[in-house]
């Protein structure tokens, strides 16, 4: 299959490879970022690429980010290739800012386990598997090695924000969270939990990385959840984590997927893309002879020819 697992070239030093996405340094010195196919699941990289996952990834982001510059202002410059945008240098703040809306995923399993407690919120005895919290509930983890939940009065007393940033940047997340799931609820979507990142440009709260992506969020089929909600379809990466949840053997995840659930997932990205946006994603599409630089020809290809188009790269 035709997928991207690295992007790397002279004329741009790598700046740092995570395990998704290539930063890069622009002529311009701001950042150029590529999001590639790689899929991250229990904080280890699969060795399996999925078809067109990082382009979803990209275009999608880019889709709320112009949804939601009112809330508050991001970091994208413009969008270069489908897999690729040019953003703004800003200082990261090292916190995941985690809403969720329905006890489900770790948050679950962890309550089967016996925790009350997460981040700092306490939840009842008595819940059940997907089931809404009242409102909304900010359970924030650091971004370190391996992310690790803590309260808000840690973030502070460790150093990580200061008061205000963490009431600011929770604030901005209850918004993004309201305005994303009020959109996807026309969509049929219902918006389960993701987490933001922010970073400071000269001083001022700015949105980075993505937002409300099946990589960042989960999402369920609203009708599917009103049939039963212990068995919703969950439309994201989800998918994957219980196939390899499934799979695990002598306690160790499979490195790898099969064909056909790398195919399942790709189609599942494609379709969560499609559904939120309204439109096919561009680069799903088959090539055309009036637009050499999008279309379903290889993908590092059409990367380097809209970069050089950009300016961003000299032609070899």
């Amino acid at each position: 299959m035709n997928t991207l697992t690295h992007f790397a070239s002279p004329q741009l030093p790598l700046l740092h490879r995570g395990k998704v996405r290539d930063s890069l340094r622009a002529p311009s010195g701001d950042r150029l970022i590529v999001v590639t196919d790689r899929l991250s699941a229990f904080d280890s990289v699969l060795e399996t690429a999925i078809p067109h996952k990082g382009a979803v990834l990209n275009c999608l982001a880019n889709f709320w980010f112009e949804k939601t510059a009112h809330i508050i202002p991001n970091h994208v410059i413009k969008l270069v290739d489908a897999n690729a945008m040019l953003v703004k240098e800003a200082e990261p703040i090292k916190v995941e800012m985690v809403v969720r809306h329905y006890l489900t995923g770790s948050m679950w399993r962890g309550y089967q386990a016996g925790q009350r407690t997460f981040s700092g919120v306490t939840v009842p005895d008595g819940l059940t598997k997907h089931q809404p919290f009242p409102e909304p509930i900010v359970t924030p983890t650091t971004k370190e090695e391996s992310d690790r939940e803590i309260t808000p009065e840690n973030l502070v007393s460790e150093g990580w924000v200061s008061q205000l940033l963490y009431d600011q940047m929770k604030e901005k997340s209850l918004a993004l969270f309201k305005v994303g799931s009020e959109l996807l609820s026309t969509k049929g979507i219902i918006l389960v939990d993701t987490k933001y990142e922010f970073g400071l440009l000269n001083g001022e709260l700015i949105l980075i990385d993505e937002m409300h992506t099946p990589d960042s969020s989960r999402f369920w089929s609203a009708e599917d959840y009103a049939r039963n909600p212990e068995t919703a379809e969950q439309m994201d990466k989800e998918y994957v984590r219980q196939w390899l949840i499934a799979n695990k053997k002598d306690g160790q995840y499979p490195r790898a997927l099969t064909p056909e659930v790398a195919q399942e997932a790709s189609r599942r990205y494609l379709d969560i893309y499609e559904r939120i946006t309204g439109t096919a994603l561009p680069s799903a599409e088959p090539k055309t002879t009036d637009a050499p630089h999008t279309g379903r020809q290889d993908t590092h290809a059409r990367l380097l020819a809209n970069l050089v188009q950009a300016g961003l790269l000299k032609e070899a």
